[in-house]
């Protein structure tokens, strides 16, 4: 099956609690759209995962921030059973796939807040975690708001405890290496696009016509408009502003062409 046929058959085949909705199709087929840009996403997540065992153990207290869907609570789950999430974004469609997909089990807690509120902490479920998680979401915030959740996270992150930011950043030092490796990305998401793969657009244009997401979908844009213009600084930015926000450690533990695993210990 196509990706596109996944998603559209999302609200026929009938997993969801009571809408019909299939969500467990609906969260594979916002996996592959986000494979599209990054096809090395499960290795992130594996990696973020390993440091979450080796730093503070494998029944771990995660806030799964930015959470969207609820990529890495899957994830988080799956490997560690004994683990608990507290999963928050503002995005009320895909907060909708990740209340759909985890409805009845009680490791998870939902919440809708604003990270950019400063008193979204206010909504958690717990004062403290052991491990903060975000992946390919923070990019959306300016490099000043950035700093202050950086700050805010420093505050619910126990001793000991680990925040990991895997993201887009961009080092401005490397042009010629950072315009080599666009160009060889986007044509490798050229020839995925020509055989069927749906991008963003295609993805959001689907769940704007499913009759349970259209809603949600449509309060989203009017939250956040097409996209959000952030910043996307190096590596060495958010290291060096996770020490000064009163980590103890922080430093680069994965990294493709493109991306970057953070983490931090306080």
């Amino acid at each position: 099956m196509t990706d596109a046929a996944n998603a559209k058959d999302a609200n026929t085949t009938g997993t969801g609690t009571g809408t019909g909705t299939d969500w467990a199709a609906w969260q594979r087929s916002w996996d592959r759209q986000q494979e599209w840009y990054m096809p090395d996403r499960e290795e992130r997540f594996r990696v973020m995962l390993d440091m979450v065992e080796a730093l503070v153990g494998p029944e771990p207290r995660v806030l799964d921030l930015a959470c969207g869907t609820g990529s890495i609570t899957s994830r988080l789950l799956q490997r560690f059973p004994g683990a608990t999430s507290t999963g928050v974004d503002l995005d009320p469609a895909l907060l909708a796939i990740a209340e759909g997909s985890f409805a009845g089990d009680p490791r998870v807690t939902l919440v809708a807040a604003d990270l950019k509120d400063p008193s979204w902490t206010e909504a958690l479920p717990y004062d403290t975690y052991d491990a903060v998680l975000t992946a390919t979401a923070l990019h959306w915030l300016h490099s000043e708001p950035l700093a202050a959740l950086y700050g805010q996270l420093a505050g619910l992150v126990r001793d000991g405890g680990v925040l990991m930011n895997a993201d887009h950043m961009i080092d401005p030092s490397t042009p010629r290496i950072n315009a080599a490796e666009r160009a060889q990305r986007h044509a490798r998401m050229d020839r995925d696009k020509a055989a069927g793969v749906l991008d963003w657009a295609d993805w959001w244009a689907l769940a704007a016509k499913d009759p349970v997401l259209a809603e949600p979908t449509a309060r989203r844009f009017e939250i956040y408009g097409e996209h959000a213009d952030g910043d996307m600084p190096a590596p060495r930015w958010h290291a060096d502003t996770l020490r000064a926000a009163g980590f103890g450690e922080a430093r680069t533990v994965w990294a493709s062409p493109s991306d970057t695993i953070v983490l931090a210990v306080k």
